[in-house]
């Protein structure tokens, strides 16, 4: 492959990326090649060592998910840096996904039950329309609420904190893939 269509090819493939770090990115290679010719070496020799524009792409938009998580972790960002994990390898869908899916259940499940606790007392109304109303059911109602409170509360640090956890996850998965942990 020529440094042409090598960068060509690296460049199609880095689309989700804005222009200005694709040709940051471009110019990076574009350097590797001239020191490669520079040693005496084809542009055949320094593409094969750079390896496949398509998994250098996928690398770098892993990394560029994962710092863009770091620095705004709304919902749309942590999925698409678990998908661009994902996308480095097979056994990153067993290693990544799994976790990803158990950890979001646990989150789900925690939200709702904490909403579910806090509009606990709206059942008291219905309750009260069909003429069954119980002081019993009124003060549970009321602890349940209070207790959907406090749910809520610890979700709101338990969801940050796994959020953050899984963030360093990916990023260990991440430079796993890339070449193993530097010691």
């Amino acid at each position: 492959m020529t440094k042409e269509q090598f960068l060509k090819n690296l460049n199609l493939a880095l689309e989700g990326l804005s222009s200005v770090e694709r040709q940051d990115i471009l110019e990076d290679y574009e350097e590797h090649f001239a020191i490669g010719l520079e040693e005496g070496k084809t542009e055949e020799q320094i593409a094969a060592s750079l390896g496949t524009p398509h998994n250098i792409a996928k690398e770098l938009l892993a990394t560029y998910h994962l710092e863009k998580v770091e620095t705004t972790a709304t919902t749309g960002n942590i999925f698409r840096a678990v998908w661009a994990v994902i996308g480095l390898g097979f056994f990153n869908l067993v290693i990544v996904l799994g976790p990803f899916i158990g950890l979001l259940g646990m989150v789900f499940a925690g939200w709702v039950a904490g909403v579910s606790f806090i509009v606990s007392p709206l059942l008291v109304l219905v309750n009260t329309v069909n003429g069954a109303f119980e002081f019993f059911d009124l003060f549970a109602s009321i602890g349940l609420c209070g207790l959907g409170l406090f749910i809520i509360l610890g979700m709101v640090f338990v969801t940050k904190w796994l959020t953050k956890g899984f963030v360093k996850y990916l990023k260990f998965n991440v430079s796993l893939v890339k070449g193993g942990l530097k010691a």
